[in-house]
């Protein structure tokens, strides 16, 4: 009765027996104490413990992930500012100049993107807090596997004296449970009184032998491209390692609270990630597209373009034609070339079309390529140049025109991503040049490592060749690689491997000294969107009047071709943002309706985990119940067992009497 609400006792019994000698009854013999146990009431507190603890986690964690997005329509959520730029590029469209009118768009913009960009980080600390956890966990694991083999020894060594166990039991019950909470268990009772542990997937962590999890980076907490997997290895009876087993648990699929960790680290969280990078994507690419149909007024002497994959030889791979002017300050033509990507043929490399650009301009202007960069810079005092699409037969590679798709006159840039599709063909040569790779990893549905590949490009010169590489190494096993239209590489996983996800550990490649690597070319991972160097321009940060509002007009030399009062360029943003964009594997949609789909889904897995957990920690709580009902210490069950032993005992004591006094009239009659 003392243990009534000792968590893990389990009531004890007393055998009572008959004593008889000689064929004689000679009293009564105690037994040793038993633990009233019921085996599976206690198997199944293991199995729902292990559901709750990963419920718990997973609800923990996905809650802190919607706190980092603000509530549901807060100005700080990033709807609101997503909205914001589509706001105040309507106000541009309907004032003119000045800054106050356009540094609003441009704060919004750098706002957004830096609202994304500390989201990325926010989840890399969720993830670095998540690996901190999960090195804690394992040694809380190895803690509590040694706690049970030593209850082990000492039970079964009671047993065989044929002493009572109970004490012993009850901890190592105890133990059993709160392991159960960190990992899904099996344990099975063996003849000897000791207890075998497997996972719930069948790996062996107790029989004969002490098994040990050895997690290298334990207590390290770090967001990483991959973990260390943790190895199953034998053990002494004080924790020593010894050898390997050959077993790994690298997958959630093994339960508990370090399942969930891991299928939060490994799966939902990068999932999460990536889906917020390619919003960046989508918003960039479709800023500018917009702004790359336009061009300040002044337009820049120099305009810059951003770091593309290309080189002087390969293919311009461009259709229909481009408008390039240089003009005034105050926008009269001084001279223009129209760019006809069709008359230059299908063979036309890149140096073909800047050496007709230079033609085109007459000297007014020159351009040049170089490290994948175009620059065109007008020559004469007071000039600058601006690019328009022909309005008959736009320019286009990959769908994207030629402004655009060399950044010249970009809102959004980034030093890590071409920010547009690369429109590679598969008979491109790719360029690797001897010692570059590029380091693939496949993980399932569950978030578990399944595959990993290591592209060198040693198979063929083409991007071809690396299709074929790919299909052809153990990636290709659970899906089919190609290049889509745009040249972005896309993974079809096998019904069989529904929901596998492929990401880039590590990129060494360098196309053509262009600093742009094979991720970042394909559109592949955070390399390819280049949220973490992204931001609005700097000369148009610096001084918003610099964004590219007008509209090259093709007009004769000396008379006027751009107008500051030209707003046509912000009404092409408007209509930008509220069009569909491709987001690839995202599908087609608007960028306000993605952040939406992205922000809403996180928040509907948050409700499901804390829903989920509520669920699992009533049905643990009901298991814990059910088997404390048999195991646990009753009281009036216990009071009336002590009614019961007062009556047999004062039964007992009148028989004694009674035979007492009996004896005493039998010596009295002798007397």
């Amino acid at each position: 009765m003392a243990n009534v609400n000792t968590p893990g006792y389990a009531r004890e019994t007393v055998a009572l027996q008959t004593g008889v000698t000689a064929g004689r009854v000679n009293g009564v013999v105690v037994g040793e104490p038993g633990r009233v146990a019921d085996k599976f009431l206690e198997a199944t507190v293991y199995g729902r413990s292990g559901d709750a603890g990963r419920a718990e986690v997973e609800a923990g964690y996905l809650d802190r992930l919607q706190s980092l997005l603000g509530a549901t329509g807060s100005e700080s959520a990033l709807p609101a500012r997503l909205d914001a730029i589509a706001a105040t590029a309507t106000a541009m469209a309907g004032a003119n100049g000045g800054s106050a009118v356009t540094a609003p768009f441009v704060g919004m913009v750098e706002d957004a993107i830096g609202s994304m960009r500390q989201l990325g980080r926010d989840v890399d600390v969720l993830r670095g807090d998540i690996e901190g956890e999960v090195g804690d966990t394992v040694e809380r694991v190895n803690a509590l596997l040694r706690t049970v083999d030593t209850l082990n020894d000492s039970i079964s060594r009671l047993q065989g004296l044929g002493r009572s166990a109970s004490g012993p039991a009850d901890r190592r019950t105890t133990a059993l449970e709160e392991l159960s909470a960190l990992i899904g268990i099996t344990a099975r009772e063996q003849p000897s009184g000791r207890v075998t542990i497997d996972t719930a997937s069948g790996v062996p962590l107790l029989d004969q032998r002490l098994r040990q999890l050895s997690y290298p980076a334990s207590g390290v907490g770090s967001a990483q491209p991959v973990y260390p997997t943790i190895d199953v290895r034998f053990a002494e009876a004080d924790g020593t390692l010894g050898a390997a087993t050959g077993t790994t648990l690298d997958t959630p699929a093994m339960g508990g609270r370090l399942g969930g960790l891991l299928d939060l680290r490994d799966r939902q969280l990068p999932a999460f990630s990536a889906r917020v990078e390619t919003l960046f994507a989508g918003l960039a690419r479709t800023i500018n597209a917009a702004s790359n149909t336009g061009s300040a007024v002044p337009p820049p002497a120099i305009p810059t373009g951003r770091a593309t994959a290309l080189t002087g030889g390969d293919r311009l791979g461009f259709t229909g034609a481009a408008l390039i002017a240089v003009t005034r300050s105050d926008g009269t033509m001084v001279a223009g070339t129209t760019l006809d990507f069709d008359a230059l043929g299908a063979a036309a490399t890149v140096d073909d079309a800047i050496a007709a650009i230079n033609t085109g301009l007459g000297g007014a202007a020159t351009a040049s390529f170089a490290n994948g960069t175009l620059t065109i810079a007008a020559t004469g005092a007071g000039t600058g140049v601006a690019i328009a699409q022909d309005t008959a037969r736009p320019s286009a590679r990959a769908g994207i025109g030629l402004s655009h798709y060399f950044g010249l006159n970009d809102i959004v840039r980034s030093d890590t991503s071409m920010l547009v599709p690369s429109g590679f063909t598969t008979a491109d040569p790719h360029r690797f040049a001897a010692g570059e790779a590029v380091d693939f990893a496949l993980r399932d549905s569950s978030g578990r490592l399944v595959a990993r590949y290591a592209l060198t490009g040693a198979t063929g010169p083409s991007y071809g060749d690396l299709i074929d590489e790919l299909n052809a190494s153990p990636l290709g096993g659970y899906g089919q690689f190609a290049l889509d239209d745009a040249g972005r590489l896309r993974f079809s996983a096998t019904r069989a491997e529904s929901g596998a996800m492929l990401s880039v550990l590590s990129d060494t490649t360098d196309r053509g000294g262009t600093g742009r690597g094979f991720a970042a070319i394909t559109g592949l991972g955070a390399a390819g969107a280049g949220l973490d160097s992204a931001g609005v321009r700097r000369d148009v940060l610096a001084d918003p009047t610099r964004l590219p509002l007008a509209r090259l007009q093709p007009v004769a030399v000396g008379t006027k071709a751009l107008g500051p009062s030209d707003r046509r360029g912000a009404t092409a943003l408007v209509d930008a943002l509220a069009s569909a964009v491709d987001l690839g594997d995202a599908g087609t949609m608007t960028i306000a309706r993605f952040s939406a789909v992205v922000l809403g889904d996180a928040g509907s897995a948050a409700s499901r985990a804390t829903d989920r957990a509520d669920q699992m920690g009533a049905r643990r709580d009901d298991a814990i119940n059910r088997r404390d009902s048999v195991s646990g210490v009753n009281i009036d069950e216990e009071l009336g067992q002590m009614v019961v032993l007062q009556n047999s005992y004062a039964a007992a004591a009148r028989v004694m009497t009674t035979a007492s006094e009996m004896y005493d009239t039998l010596l009295g009659m002798i007397r």
